[in-house]
C-alpha cells in the first residue's frame, strides 16, 4: 500500500484509473475508426472512395478552378486548426508557470488542498493532445500541399497512359492528409475531455465517456454517414 502511494504521489487510483481511461478511450477509437467492423465502415472510410472518385473525374474536368478552390479550402481549413493549437499550446505553458489563477479559482470550490503540481500534471496532460493535435495538422497540410502538386501533374488526356495513375497517386495522398487532419480534431476533442480532470478524477472519467460516445456516434451513427453511404460512387 506505502508503494502505491509512493508511485502515485498526490494522486489517487481514482486519478490513475480516469487518466488510464482517456488514453484508452483515444488510442481505441483512432484505431476503430481507421478499421471499422466489416461491413459498418465509418465516415473517414468511406470518404475515402469519394476521395479517389474526385481524383477520376479530376482528370477530365476543365478548367480545373473547382478541384483547386476545393483543395485550398482543404490546406485553409487544416492551417486554422494547426495555428489554433499553436496559441492552445503557448497559453498552457504560460498556464503551467502561473497556477495561481487555477488556485483561486479552486478555494471558491473547495479544493484549496490540491497541491501546485497536480494542477500542472493535469494542464500538461491537457497540452499532450492539444501538441499532437498540432503535429497532426501541420503535417496535413504538407500533404495537402503535396496532393496539389500531384494533381497539376494529370494530364487533361483521359487516353494518356500516365493520366488516372497519377490522380489515383494524388487521391493516396489526399486520403494520408485527410486521416491525419482526422486524428488531429480527435485530439482536440480528448484534449477538452482532459480538462475535466482539473475538477477531479470522476469529471475526467465522465468528460472522457463523453467524447468518446460524440465521436462514435460521428462515425458510426450520424445522419451525415447515411447520406454518405447512400450516394457512395
Amino acid at each position: 500500500m506505502e508503494n502505491s502511494i509512493l508511485i502515485l504521489g498526490p494522486f489517487t487510483t481514482g486519478d490513475a484509473i480516469a487518466v488510464l481511461w482517456l488514453f484508452v478511450a483515444w488510442f481505441g477509437i483512432g484505431w476503430l475508426t481507421e478499421h471499422p467492423p466489416k461491413g459498418y465502415p465509418s465516415v473517414s472510410v468511406l470518404m475515402k472512395e469519394y476521395r479517389r472518385e474526385w481524383m477520376r473525374q479530376f482528370v477530365t474536368r476543365s478548367p480545373r478552378i473547382f478541384d483547386g478552390n476545393i483543395l485550398s479550402s482543404l490546406r485553409d481549413g487544416t492551417a486554422f486548426f494547426a495555428s489554433a493549437c499553436m496559441i492552445a499550446v503557448g497559453g498552457g505553458l504560460a498556464l503551467i508557470g502561473n497556477t495561481d489563477q487555477i488556485a483561486g479559482v479552486a478555494r471558491q470550490f473547495d479544493m484549496a488542498h490540491v497541491p501546485a503540481l497536480m494542477w500542472e500534471i493535469k494542464i500538461v496532460v491537457a497540452l499532450f493532445f492539444v501538441a499532437n493535435a498540432l503535429l497532426r495538422f501541420i503535417w496535413a497540410h504538407r500533404l495537402f500541399g503535396y496532393c496539389a502538386v500531384m494533381m497539376a501533374a494529370v494530364p487533361n488526356e483521359i487516353e494518356n497512359p500516365h493520366a488516372i495513375p497519377r490522380a489515383l497517386q494524388a487521391a493516396e495522398i489526399n486520403i494520408t492528409a485527410a486521416k491525419s487532419f482526422n486524428s488531429g480534431l480527435r485530439c482536440v476533442y480528448f484534449a477538452l475531455g482532459a480538462l475535466g480532470w482539473l475538477a477531479g478524477p470522476v469529471w475526467l472519467f465522465i468528460a472522457t465517456t463523453a467524447v468518446l460516445a460524440l465521436t462514435v456516434r460521428r462515425e458510426f451513427a450520424s445522419g451525415s454517414r447515411g447520406v454518405i453511404l447512400g450516394g457512395m460512387p
